[in-house]
């Protein structure tokens, strides 16, 4: 089995669920997929698309074992996690998996705020669910929710780190202040803590997050092709990629460098220059270019779109990882967050 090839390969294709759990159909983050591990490593790989029908891999799930094929020919067997806290709720009667939910292997991920003051405007990302899945979560977690979940999901099923998300609210500070908040009443439970938020006009609103007990934090551009942002997320290619450049070095000068990446999506219309590019750019920051397929997920603008090939992938994440190594960083240095968890990208099996 080529990890390489086989991690690639799912990401591009998806896997058609033939019986049991397909994951989440909606929302933010990987959504309309599920984790799948495998070998010595995770991945997200669509479940729900379109695409996904035409896909050579499938699998028959028994519990949370199977035999992943393709076509006929079976490859190897994979789990899908079924984390032990799901099965909770808290004294107020509210699942635990509202709350909060497993990423990859050992990584509790939430979106602090399920709303986005861009969702019914014409400056809403084209590729974001975030609005989409409001009704199986809550859509404001509260910091001593998110505590308690926390720290039963670190006794039952080996958490250690965890991601903070949020749509972007009204004020300077952009949602920064209840990342915060929420991030300082995870760390009472001894667990890694990475957040993502839109660059603030106020950079010292950064500084905010490290006195709050913020491991690494994530700023995300997705594009560096300012036609495609433009088209793609509006309100991203507004900010400017100055601002985003001063929120990366104030965030690396806080962090440290590794510690602070970026996402960058890869067919949304751009050139693998731009990637490239754009990747080299991070890293002379200290900045981890985090780069991923497209994902589309379902009710979104892009739900009909299908993800860059095998071939332009692969040859993406190798450029990419040469760059990566070149400049001392890894995945494997991140103290938490998307960059640990591995599982929406396959850069942690090219850095191999």
């Amino acid at each position: 089995m080529n990890i390489k090839d086989l991690k690639v390969g799912l990401q591009s294709n998806g896997i058609r669920v033939l019986a049991g759990n397909k994951g989440r159909k909606g929302g933010a983050g990987p959504a309309g997929s599920n984790m799948f591990i495998f070998g010595d490593t995770v991945v997200s790989a669509p479940t729900f698309a379109k695409f996904v029908s035409k896909s050579p891999y499938n699998i028959e799930l028994d519990g949370n074992i199977g035999i992943l094929r393709k076509e006929d020919e079976e490859i190897t067997e994979v789990r899908v996690p079924r984390p032990r806290f799901y099965d909770l709720k808290t004294k107020d009667g509210i699942p635990y998996k509202k709350i909060a939910l497993l990423h990859g292997e050992d990584c509790l991920a939430t979106t602090v705020v399920q709303r986005c003051i861009y969702w019914n405007t014409p400056e809403r990302c084209k590729f974001c669910g975030i609005e989409l899945s409001k009704e199986v979560t809550v859509e404001v977690k509260k910091p001593e929710e998110l505590l308690e979940v926390a720290e039963a999901a670190k006794r039952l099923d080996g958490v250690t780190h965890a991601t903070l998300t949020t749509g972007t609210v009204r004020g300077r500070d952009r949602g920064i202040w209840m990342l915060s908040r929420c991030a300082s009443a995870i760390k009472s439970a001894r667990i890694s803590v990475h957040v993502q938020f839109e660059p603030p006009k106020d950079l010292a609103c950064i500084d905010d997050l490290y006195e709050n007990g913020v491991d690494t934090v994530g700023i995300h551009i997705e594009s560096f092709d300012k036609e495609v942002l433009g088209y793609i997320a509006p309100a991203k290619a507004k900010i400017g990629i100055e601002r985003y450049v001063e929120a990366w070095k104030r965030s690396v000068d806080i962090f440290g460098e590794n510690q602070v990446s970026s996402f960058i999506i890869a067919g949304l219309g751009e050139s693998d220059e731009s990637i490239i590019d754009g990747s080299k750019i991070l890293v002379d920051l200290g900045v981890y270019p985090f780069v991923l397929p497209l994902s589309p997920i379902p009710g979104t603008y892009l739900e009909d779109e299908v993800p860059p090939s095998f071939k332009r992938m692969k040859n993406i994440y190798e450029s990419v990882s040469d760059i990566i190594k070149d400049a001392n960083l890894s995945w494997k240095k991140s103290k938490a967050g998307c960059v640990r968890c591995r599982a929406c990208s396959a850069l942690d099996v090219f850095e191999e």
